[in-house]
């Protein structure tokens, strides 16, 4: 008999499913900036005077940062009560309140519990990639966009005045891995030097016979990619080729997200691609990459601070932060927030300097 799931794996199960089933049509649910941001009062957040309401906060965007947003959103729309150790357990983390989850943290900012044990307000989250993400925010179709690259390299045109509406919140830390596909590494290619993923990329290198360490058939490679314009696509070129618009004649087919590379790279036989670190298995491999004369070993040191493929994962928000958005990205932030939803997937979470640094960014609490 099949083991029965735990409420943990249904929770996140039910959030992800309907962030999927929100992807794509977010877009045509946001209402306008003042029905669901609020006006900007002078002291650098969003006043919440006309959305403080039970309405909707909307995220969407890159497929990296979603597992840590959508298994935020799924929990705080759950709501757990104070006793619910698995999911909350406020007096772990030195918290001293004997509220529901979404309680707790919304009462911060003054928002009030329902009388049903429902959320103060509901988290949706959306999957697009980072481009769209941060699109989305500044057209006010969503309150967060999150991204997994600087929105400065997300719009390499845009001027400082055009990026300054943004907020950059950070909510963890991803060391992007280099993956194959099992074959490959079963044929020996379980390194790779920074030049040969260049030359494989910029096409230079087509066949795995061209790599020393492969001992298998001659075979071609596939090189998978992201998106034009994924958070993910945008890094990589920055970090391995030197600039956010560095072409990659090499690339054989692209996918708009994490989830999209990983199947493919688990039904091929001559992949490789560059992915976000929570979505690596056994079925996608990751392998060490040297760079400089360094080996960077995934499980080992891909979170050294000079892996030339670790990137900060970004929740961004539009002409300052309201209190609504503030107490979903508090939540995250959080140690509590870094413990449950970013460690999990495989991300590193932020240092308690840098938590402290992006938590002072959010406006004050008001309790």
């Amino acid at each position: 008999m099949a083991e029965k799931p735990t409420r943990r794996q249904f929770l996140t199960v039910a959030g992800a499913s309907g962030a999927l089933a929100l992807a794509g049509c977010t877009g045509g649910t946001g209402g306008s900036r003042t029905e669901k941001g609020g006006k900007q009062d002078g002291s650098g957040s969003k006043d919440d005077s006309q959305s403080s309401g039970s309405s909707k906060l909307k995220a969407d965007g890159s497929s990296t940062v979603y597992p840590i947003t959508s298994d935020a959103g799924a929990v705080w729309n759950s709501n757990p009560p104070a006793d619910d150790e698995e999911y909350w357990g406020p007096s772990e983390y030195d918290i001293d309140t004997d509220e529901r989850l979404a309680d707790y943290w919304a009462g911060l900012y003054g928002f009030e519990s329902r009388d049903d044990a429902s959320a103060p307000f509901d988290v949706s989250v959306g999957l697009s990639h980072s481009g769209t993400g941060v699109e989305k925010v500044r057209k006010g179709v969503v309150d967060i966009g999150d991204s997994s690259a600087p929105v400065s390299a997300e719009f390499p045109d845009a001027s400082e005045e055009e990026l300054e509406p943004y907020t950059d919140h950070v909510v963890g830390v991803d060391a992007q891995p280099i993956v194959v596909s099992k074959e490959i590494e079963e044929a020996g290619v379980t390194k790779l030097t920074a030049e040969q993923v260049r030359k494989i990329y910029r096409g230079e290198i087509e066949n795995w016979s061209e790599v020393d360490a492969y001992s298998g058939e001659e075979k071609e490679i596939q090189a998978v990619g992201r998106a034009e314009g994924s958070g993910t696509d945008t890094a990589f070129r920055a970090n391995m080729l030197g600039s956010p618009d560095a072409k990659m004649p090499g690339v054989d087919v692209r996918k708009g997200q994490n989830q999209q590379v990983k199947t493919l790279i688990s039904k091929s036989d001559n992949a490789v691609a560059y992915m976000a670190l929570a979505f690596v298995g056994s079925d996608v491999p990751a392998i060490k990459l040297e760079f400089d004369g360094k080996v960077y070993e995934p499980g080992k040191n891909l979170a050294d601070e000079n892996y030339p493929l670790s990137r900060d994962l970004h929740c961004y928000t539009w002409e300052g932060t309201s209190k609504k958005e503030a107490a979903f990205l508090r939540f995250i932030i959080s140690e509590f927030g870094q413990n449950n939803y970013v460690e999990p997937n495989n991300y590193a979470t932020l240092t308690p300097e840098r938590r402290e640094n992006q938590l002072s960014k959010l406006p004050d609490t008001e309790n």
